[in-house]
Parts: structure tokens; sequence; C-alpha cells
């Protein structure tokens, strides 16, 4: 490795170590402005202007992804570019804070364990206020049990969207490459959605992050099983049940995670669910299995922070192996 490659991986890793405590420390405040939400009014402003243009849905919905994805690489590498000619610690913090608001371990586990406070203290209905905040169902006739099985099936989920996504492109692309992928996260959860008014024009942004999740979603799933033989020694019953389960998800790369928190805890996740007033048959994972309970959202909230520490612990030895001349 030369000294300026090593010099430039030491600082990612750097970068990488830096954001992931900040993660742990200070999760997702409210006061702080994050790029996701920007990323939000970017797409609620280029929408009707892209609806306007003589295309059809599909083609104008592709294109304004592409833009936006484009536009969010462009920004990003041009602020920490003039912020590293400006000085080198002006360049590391940038860098640093960028990375940090695109990873999300401790805010996601704060708002499970919200969902899990809202039920034992105040109960059902608050419990449901609660999961409406983190999930696209509807919940109004979720019970308890419903309540905590959709806790725990959206910290799966988003241990990969949140977490070990952003820092595969990290590892890959920098910075830039996380934050083009957090576009590509939130053009999915605005206009990937299969009604009416998206199913053509959200078609290609739903494309693009089925492709950027499909190799973070399958490369969860050791570690997982891994933070499972680590906390309950059930590593071996997690794997077998993502290889096993897995792909039976409508989803392309939702359903690896899920089955491995499902065989790592024990429980059937999955079924049927409301979305949109219209009832969707999923598959069951782990049928057979206990139901889930509220005390399961601190077991799941365990395993997705131990799966964290662990992601890291491996993609911060990668940037330096990677780096290797």
């Amino acid at each position: 490795m030369t000294g300026s490659a090593q010099m430039a991986a030491e600082e990612l890793a750097l970068s990488l170590t830096l954001a992931f405590l900040l993660d742990m420390l200070l999760g997702d405040p409210l006061w702080l402005p994050h790029p996701v939400r920007w990323m939000g009014k970017a797409i609620e402003i280029a929408e009707p202007v892209c609806r306007s243009l003589p295309l059809s849905a599909r083609v104008a919905g592709g294109l304004m992804a592409i833009i936006l994805i484009g536009l969010t690489w462009a920004f990003t590498t041009v602020a920490i570019n003039l912020a590293f000619f400006l000085h080198t610690a002006l360049g590391m913090a940038v860098q640093t804070i960028l990375l940090y608001t695109c990873i999300s371990a401790r805010g996601l586990s704060d708002a499970a364990l919200g969902v899990y406070q809202a039920l034992g203290h105040a109960g059902l209905g608050e419990g449901r206020k609660a999961v409406s905040r983190i999930v696209g169902r509807e919940v109004d006739q979720l019970d308890e049990e419903g309540v905590s099985r959709a806790t725990v099936e959206t910290l799966a989920e988003n241990l990969v969207d949140g977490f070990v996504s952003p820092l595969f492109f990290f590892v890959l692309g920098g910075v830039p490459l996380a934050m083009a992928f957090k576009m590509v996260n939130t053009l999915d959860s605005m206009v990937g959605y299969k009604n009416e008014r998206y199913i053509d024009f959200g078609r290609f942004a739903a494309r693009v992050d089925d492709v950027a999740n499909y190799i973070p979603a399958r490369l969860a799933v050791p570690f997982i099983a891994l933070a499972s033989r680590w906390l309950n020694n059930r590593g071996k019953q997690s794997l077998k049940t993502a290889l096993r389960e897995g792909r039976l998800h409508a989803s392309p790369n939702a359903g690896y995670p899920e089955a491995g928190f499902s065989g790592a805890l024990g429980l059937w996740l999955g079924g049927p669910n409301t979305y949109d007033s219209k009832r969707v048959q999923k598959p069951l994972i782990g049928e057979g299995w206990a139901d889930t309970r509220p005390l399961h959202v601190l077991l799941a909230c365990r395993l997705m922070l131990a799966t964290s520490v662990l992601v890291f612990m491996a993609f911060s030895a990668a940037l330096l192996l990677f780096n290797v001349r």
C-alpha cells in the first residue's frame, strides 16, 4: 500500500468509527438537520415537475430517480472535496457527519423500544400508534402479538436498509455512494408503491432499491447468525432458516434478514397484512414457532445492535484490506 492509499484508508476507517460511535451515542435526534429529510423534500418538489413532462409515467419516474440519485452523489462529492481542500480536519468532520446520517442502528432501536414501552405502560392503543410510525401496514386491527411482530419484522428489514447497505456502499465508494444509496432508499419509501398512483411512476425507483439491497440483504445473514450464536446460541438455527426460507418473502430482499431473525428468536414471522385497505397475503416464515410477544422486541433490539457491531467491525477491516496495493 502506498503512503497516500494507506492514509486514505485510515481516514475512511476513522470516519466510519466516529460515525458509528455518534450513531450509538446520539441516534437520530430531531433537532439535527438530516439529509434524508432534504431528500424527501427534493422528491416532493421533483415529482409534479416530472409528471408534467410529455412522457409516460414510467419514463418520467425513472428520469426523476436517475437525476436525484446522480445529484445526491455529485453534491456529496463536491461538498467533501471542498471541505478537504479547505482543511483536512474540516474534510474529516464533513465526511464523518454525513456518514453518521446514513446509518440508523440506534434510531431504529429507539423506535422499537418506544413500541415496547408503549405496550407495557400505556396499552395496546398507544402501542399501535408507536408502531404506525415505523411500519407501512395498517395497524388499527393489530393485537399485542401483531404489534410486536410488526416491530420485530421492521427491525430485521431496516437493519439492512438503515445500516448494512449504507456501510456496504461506503466501503465500495465512500460517503458519496452511501448518500446515493440513501436517496435510492428514500425514493423507494416515497414512490415505490404498487398502488394506482405509483405502480408505473415508482417502478424504476423500486427496482433500483431491490438491486441495491440484493447483496447487503444476503450479506447480513451470516452476521445475524453470528450475533445469535453470541447472544443465545441459536446461530445455526438462524442461518438455516435464512437459507431455507429467506426466498419465501414477497420482497426479493426483506425475507433474508427476517428469516434470520425468525430462526434466532424462535418466532414465526410474516403472514397476511393490510396495506392501503387491501389484504396482502404473505407466506409464513418459521411456521409453527412461537408467537411474538413484547419481550421479543427487546431481544430483537439486542440482536440488531449486536449484528450492527459485527458488521461495523468487519467493514472497518475491509476498508483497510481493500486498499492494500
